[in-house]
């Protein structure tokens, strides 16, 4: 079974997880409260929210964090509203990037956005200038060394629960799922004890682009700043690192 990741891309966003924990648990709090805004706070009926939680619990965000912050989300008290809004433009030579945001204030977070893409050689596009380059998947990266079952356990385990594709590399295992099958594979997973790397639905580039010296320090410079923006939930390109 083929996949689309590189296990590199997937240790330097681990590894950047890790230097800035606090930051991506503020990033998780405002998915959430997104999620239980528009859902409820029950997992069983909000099927956002049950995604949300298995991106949390990927990124070590203890059950008690979460748990508060449902419960704040939820409470009567809690006048927090934040919007998800898309982005989508160009980095160096045409690589296509989608920028997920939720923000209270369009304007600010538009501005911030672009002013990212002028400085360091891009192009903001207009709605649709490049997500059809991707593909929405649920995707699941389980560390070989953590994984408590046999490869082919795993796949048949994966494929029963509604798996479409699962990729063999030397550190891990990667799964892909369709978006609506994403809750139901994740659940079945932990429930037979294996812990994720990552576990989000994702856009997913059809294809890649690879870029010289001066495009790879541009194109770094765009995604590093980028994430340091308190707006930016996710983001997503075509750039083979």
């Amino acid at each position: 079974m083929s996949g689309h990741s590189k296990w590199h891309n997937i240790q330097a966003k681990k590894g950047k997880a890790d230097a800035a924990r606090g930051k991506i648990f503020t990033k998780l709090g405002r998915e959430l409260l997104m999620a239980v805004k528009q859902g409820g706070p029950d997992p069983v009926g909000n099927s956002k929210l049950k995604d949300v939680i298995a991106k949390c619990k990927a990124n070590n965000m203890p059950n008690d964090t979460i748990n508060n912050a449902i419960k704040k989300a939820a409470g009567a008290g809690s006048n927090e509203n934040y919007e998800e809004i898309t982005y989508e433009g160009y980095g160096p030579n045409g690589v296509a990037i989608i920028v997920n945001a939720s923000t209270d204030n369009k304007n600010r977070t538009a501005a911030d956005v672009r002013h990212i893409f002028d400085k360091f050689g891009g192009n903001l596009g207009t709605s649709g200038c490049v997500s059809y380059m991707f593909e929405k998947k649920g995707v699941i990266v389980i560390e070989k060394q953590t994984c408590k079952i046999e490869e082919d356990d795993l796949m048949m385990l994966a494929l029963e629960n509604g798996a479409e594709n699962m990729e063999t590399s030397e550190e891990v295992y990667e799964i892909t799922s369709n978006p609506t099958d994403f809750s139901t594979l994740s659940q079945a997973l932990e429930e037979n004890g294996i812990s994720f790397l990552e576990a989000d639905i994702k856009m997913v580039p059809n294809n890649y682009i690879s870029l010289d010296e001066n495009g790879t320090k541009r194109m770094e410079l765009i995604l590093e700043k980028l994430d340091e923006l308190d707006d930016v939930i996710d983001i997503y390109h075509n750039w083979e690192e």
